[in-house]
């Protein structure tokens, strides 16, 4: 019989070998261990997703070995951290049937779409890292655009090229919270936007690169999208797209204003933009507002047509207001602030055809009235400065309207290098201290309440 010292060492190296076993339990799923195969050949879809379920169960890590991996839409968990390491390339499909149609918002109105290449929905504490690849094989979805395009323009329906040519994002975070995304990602030739986080909180999104004009240039490829949400950091990022780069939105026109949602909270900093609409754009879709937003230390090259973009339409209402801008550093940047409530026409007042019939039902929440008390969006309150640019063509082109001022624009310290200086129309007590704008003509900028016509511009991004 073992003596009570025996009992006790036994039992201490039993529970010492209990929890090394414990330690030792696989919390790092590997998807080939899956069947998933890294050699570009067939659809990983299911291996991939087994892996995330299998985290999700622990809590614990998916991941892939290097090796290039075909797939259509996989939806990660709380609690899971999907880990794409070096040497890893996800490759989306080119099929839309690998993309679930979902409910989401898409350019500002709520609506069926193809679930995104990787998905963060109603979860929390999810990490997507590494430095691998997410590859949206974009040129398939930007043909299936072009075409669509170019029949729908000579019917009068470019405003809903947009909605009827189903391409897949990205990447989607919607209605979570807690979210990484980072660590040296390389995101590239999305099918439409990047990365959008929308109605979701407590977002940190710190080194990623985004390369969509590759193998061409992808209409709508937007970069980071920040909808109708709070409390989001975007860091360390550095983009090359073929429209909008860092962007806030909140909705559009009717059902922007029914939903009533605000992105609010909102950091972002030390990125660069290389091509792009603008270094920061707020708007189009504007119905739900945006206050307390701050953006510092961006720089954009001269891919970049606009350095400050704040853009609506007169059937968008919502707000800005608390908004901090400062430390820009623009090269080549052909606008450095400007603000338009008129963008593209074509593309924000939707008017249907006459004798259309049959229509979807998104056409009709497109096309409904917005009064015009409730239309005419209001940015007030902003504060502008610290902004060095130099080779622009304009150094402002502000505009809204007589009856929705620009009011209580603050700008300091700008230090502007321009061929003319532009207009700022529409606009009430602002405020343009301590600074150089130099320009080429001899021209200073002009601040006036009412009105300046100007022919319509080309919108980034669009065709001539």
């Amino acid at each position: 019989m073992r003596s009570t010292r025996q009992r006790n060492v036994i039992a201490l190296l039993f529970g010492c070998l209990t929890a090394t076993l414990a330690c030792a339990t696989p919390s790092v799923f590997v998807a080939n261990n899956y069947g998933a195969k890294g050699d570009g050949s067939g659809m990983q879809t299911a291996a991939i997703q087994k892996a995330i379920d299998a985290a999700a169960a622990v809590g614990g890590t998916a991941t892939v070995n290097p090796g290039t991996y075909r797939t259509g839409s996989l939806f990660l968990k709380s609690g899971v951290t999907l880990d794409l390491p070096a040497g890893v390339t996800l490759i989306g499909s080119p099929s839309l049937q690998d993309y679930p149609m979902l409910p989401t918002r898409v350019a500002g109105i709520e609506m069926s779409w193809p679930a995104a290449l990787i998905n963060v929905r109603d979860q929390h504490d999810v990490a997507i890292t590494g430095k691998g690849t997410i590859d949206g094989d974009g040129a398939i979805w930007w043909k299936s655009y072009w075409d669509l395009r170019a029949k729908y323009e000579p019917m009068g329906l470019r405003w809903a090229s947009d909605y009827d040519a189903r391409r897949p994002r990205l990447l989607l975070v919607q209605n979570s919270s807690a979210v990484r995304i980072g660590g040296g990602l390389l995101l590239t030739r999305s099918g439409f936007w990047t990365v959008q986080i929308l109605y979701s909180h407590d977002v940190h999104v710190d080194g990623i690169t985004i390369r969509n004009n590759v193998g061409g240039k992808g209409p709508s490829t937007d970069g980071v999208d920040i909808d109708s949400s709070r409390a989001i950091l975007v860091e360390h990022a550095d983009i090359d797209v073929n429209d909008d780069a860092l962007c806030l939105k909140s909705g559009r026109d009717s059902d922007g204003l029914r939903v009533n949602r605000p992105t609010e909270d909102i950091t972002i900093r030390d990125s660069i933009v290389r091509h792009g609409a603008a270094a920061i754009t707020i708007g189009s879709e504007t119905s739900g507002g945006f206050r307390n937003i701050e953006v510092d230390h961006i720089t954009a090259l001269s891919g970049v047509p606009s350095g400050v973009l704040f853009k609506s339409a007169h059937t968008r209402g919502g707000f800005a207001h608390d908004i901090r801008i400062h430390d820009l550093d623009l090269e080549g940047v052909a606008i450095p602030i400007h603000i338009t409530m008129n963008w593209n026409p074509n593309y924000s007042y939707a008017t249907l055809p006459t004798g259309m019939k049959d229509i979807p039902s998104y056409w009709k929440t497109l096309t409904t009235p917005v009064p015009e008390a409730q239309g005419l969006p209001h940015f007030s309150d902003v504060h502008i400065w610290n902004i060095k640019a130099t080779g622009a063509r304009r150094a402002f082109d502000v505009s809204a309207y007589p009856n929705a001022t620009l009011d209580n624009f603050r700008l300091d310290h700008l230090h502007i290098q321009a061929a003319t200086a532009g207009v700022i129309a529409n606009a009430r007590n602002w405020s343009i201290t301590d600074s150089a704008i130099e320009t080429q003509d001899g021209s200073k900028p002009v601040l006036t309440s009412g009105s300046v016509e100007r022919p319509a511009e080309v919108p980034y991004g669009e065709p001539k």
